[in-house]
């Protein structure tokens, strides 16, 4: 089985994830990527901060909840607004993702890529025909941040995360 890799789609516009995860939808509909979960981050100019949304549809075994997304848009978006204790909390959450492929840089790499008038879509994903995912996107503007997660660390973070 092929490694899930956990990307980072970024856009120059608030619109862009969400017509990206149309495409990347219809991609799986033609079995060409396996979307294990996916969230779409959207944050308007002048906003303090993103909308999320969790794509609902494509939960299931493979999914890996709400509170792995809560987590980790809580450490990119608002740890520089919270307090020392909640900070702190925060830090420890944040050393656990390292533990399974999600470091202190991927965190801070997004931090200061995902800024008010730009968009994200965020997914865990596998078994691409790499060719025909980059053909459905050419002409894209999009900026790709991208990790890889070991099976291992993949299941690490499907039981830490995973909806009881």
């Amino acid at each position: 089985m092929l490694m899930a890799t956990l990307s980072v789609w970024k856009f120059s516009d608030v619109d862009g994830a969400e017509r990206a995860e149309r495409v990347l939808l219809d991609l799986q509909n033609k079995e060409l990527i396996k979307v294990h979960d996916a969230a779409v981050i959207s944050w308007e100019a002048g906003a303090k901060k993103p909308k999320t949304k969790q794509l609902h549809n494509l939960t299931g075994a493979g999914a890996l909840g709400g509170s792995f997304w809560g987590l980790l848009f809580g450490l990119i978006f608002f740890v520089p607004l919270l307090g020392a204790a909640v900070g702190a909390a925060m830090g420890a959450a944040s050393a656990s993702l390292a533990d399974v492929g999600i470091d202190d840089s991927f965190i801070k790499r997004v931090r200061d890529k995902v800024v008010p008038g730009t968009s994200a879509l965020f997914i865990l994903s596998s078994d691409a025909v790499k060719d025909r995912v980059v053909e459905a996107f050419q002409g894209t503007r999009m900026e790709l941040l991208e990790t890889n997660l070991s099976r291992e660390d993949e299941e690490a973070l499907r039981g830490a995360f995973a909806p009881e």
